[in-house]
């Protein structure tokens, strides 16, 4: 079995990290910067579109 990951990066601190997208909760809920604790949509996280679409395919 392959491991899929997405890569999201902060809008606040630009920290940038990698999650697997059967593991993040819903696009539209808030999600919250392991860094800085910034909160915002899930969607605004996500570093490219298809981090975006990866994420759809799992929910």
């Amino acid at each position: 079995m392959v491991d899929a990951f997405v890569r999201l990066v902060c809008p606040e601190c630009g920290k940038e990290w990698q999650d697997n997208p059967a593991e993040l909760q819903q696009l539209r809920s808030n999600f919250s910067c392991p860094g800085c604790h910034a909160t915002r949509r899930l969607t605004e996280f996500m570093r490219t579109e298809r981090d975006l679409e990866a994420v759809k395919q799992f929910q």
